[in-house]
């Protein structure tokens, strides 16, 4: 009998259905954003190719407008140790494993907003077991009441649906699936942010690393020269007033040693940490600049071009997307409801009796309902969907902007990277030869020890300088791919899902 009801109730339902997939659907319908009509980044947009110079990270770099950025633009850089810790974190992180779970779960509520479309039909049985009063006309049978005691059987299934006349339900999906298109490009901006840390993390490690090296030649160097002061002075050829002096440049030199190594170590377990590991389970690799491949070849995206790949640009575009898709559902919301009903079933005061041809029943209705009166609520919400879709454009705004100074200002930092790498390397040559030649000076005793200790401070600051403008270049280097977008739509299919 219920299938029959269904049966008859469709044809009755049907240009009713109909009407709803032909009308349109009320409140704004989205359109992307236009693109940035700028061509470059003004005076930040570099020439075609930077200085080059001598050692570690002097390479010329070469900026190609049509160039492509690489799914795994970690690999530039020649370093397989680098490459697996890249991996193994995009794996193990707990942040990806956030996000993903964020999408699945966008995925979900997306599929269950879909089945608003279908009517809903459910089942149900109850028995009751029921006295009736004896000292009233009630009387739920047509027979003499001698047992007031009953009981009551009904078995029934119910159809219910909600025609989308203006466009409600539709609007509330497709703000269903911007929230899966925002969680996706949350994935990959993390997926994004986490690949860079991990190798800005393993570039400062390297960068340490050199200091360290750098300080303790250094030291190793002050140790020897203090211990010929020593001598002279025992043998009466100097005197403390030499002596001193390079005792204490020793001892600053050695004091500089344990913040390096302190801030090596936090560097260490903050790459641990974008592991997904415990301080305990520090990796095995280790990272030194000379070890490092310095990319020569980068893209460089046009604004109008980085708006489609950035996933933080792209993110604000879903969440603008939706808060479109709102102010529909907050406009449909303040238009009349429709309903369709039916039921059928049986209700017998014995259980045998049920689906009998004398205990069953049906009803079928529609019903149109409007709010005449909520004190405004309907129309304030309405008002703050359209403020939630304001707000959306100017964090939209916001990420273009935010997205196009990266860029430039990652573009101003290699263009200068390469000209400080140039000069502290010219800096660095000279102050070693002067440090030679005073020291050579020194031990022959026609320069006086303030001179050699100036000439160990310009060295030893040139030095450090020098490794900061290599590491300085490397960071800046991926922070371009950063920028750019990372290349996340060249990683194969299927991987932020």
């Amino acid at each position: 009998m219920g299938l029959r009801l269904l049966a008859r109730l469709l044809p009755a339902t049907l240009p009713a259905v109909l009407a709803v997939l032909a009308a349109c659907a009320v409140g704004p319908n989205f359109k992307r954003p236009a693109p940035p009509a700028a061509s470059d980044y003004g005076k930040a947009t570099p020439q075609d190719t930077t200085v080059a110079t001598q050692g570690t990270g002097g390479a010329a770099q070469h900026f190609d407008g049509g160039a492509d950025i690489p799914g795994e633009w970690w690999t530039l850089f020649n370093s397989q140790p680098l490459t697996n810790l890249v991996q193994q974190a995009l794996k193990a992180n707990p942040g990806v494993d956030a996000a993903q779970a964020a999408l699945r779960q966008a995925h979900e509520l997306y599929a269950a907003q879909r089945t608003s479309f279908l009517p809903t039909v459910q089942g149900g049985f109850s028995a009751v077991r029921a006295k009736n009063a004896l000292g009233t006309l009630a009387n739920p049978t047509s027979l003499p009441q001698v047992n007031p005691y009953y009981n009551l059987y009904t078995a029934q299934l119910s159809l219910s649906y909600s025609p989308d006349v203006f466009g409600g339900t539709r609007r509330t999906l497709e703000a269903a699936g911007a929230q899966v298109e925002a969680a996706s490009f949350e994935l990959i901006a993390t997926d994004l942010t986490l690949s860079s840390n991990v190798v800005v993390t393993a570039i400062q490690e390297a960068a340490l690393r050199g200091q360290i090296a750098a300080t303790e030649r250094l030291l190793a160097l002050q140790h020897q020269l203090t211990d010929t002061a020593r001598q002279q002075r025992s043998i009466g050829t100097t005197s403390d007033v030499d002596l001193l002096p390079q005792e204490a440049a020793e001892a600053q030199t050695a004091a500089t040693l344990p913040p390096l190594q302190k801030q090596l170590g936090v560097t260490r377990d903050a790459l641990t940490a974008l592991l997904g590991r415990l301080p305990s389970e520090e990796p095995a690799e280790v990272f030194h600049l000379e070890d490092l491949t310095l990319p020569t070849l980068l893209p460089l995206s046009l604004p109008s071009k980085l708006v489609a790949q950035r996933p933080d640009v792209l993110l604000a575009e879903a969440n603008l997307h939706a808060a479109s898709a709102e102010v529909g559902v907050a406009v449909a919301n303040m238009l009349p409801q429709f309903a369709i009903t039916a039921d059928t079933g049986s209700a017998a005061l014995a259980i045998s009796q049920l689906f009998n041809p004398y205990t069953k029943f049906w009803d079928a209705g529609a019903s149109l309902t409007q709010t005449l009166f909520d004190a405004g609520a309907l129309l304030h919400r309405r008002r703050a969907a359209e403020d939630a879709l304001d707000q959306a454009g100017a964090q939209y705004r916001a990420a273009v902007i935010l997205a196009c100074q990266n860029v430039a200002d990652t573009l101003r930092a290699l263009s200068a990277d390469a000209d400080a790498l140039k000069a502290n390397v010219d800096a660095e040559r000279a102050a070693r030869a002067a440090f030679e030649l005073t020291r050579k000076q020194h031990l022959l005793g026609t320069v006086r020890e303030v001179a050699l200790l100036n000439a160990e401070q310009t060295y030893r600051q040139a030095e450090i300088a020098l490794i900061q403008a290599q590491a300085n270049r490397y960071a800046d280097t991926a922070g371009l791919f950063q920028a750019l977008g990372g290349g996340w739509w060249n990683r194969p299919q299927g991987t932020f899902k």
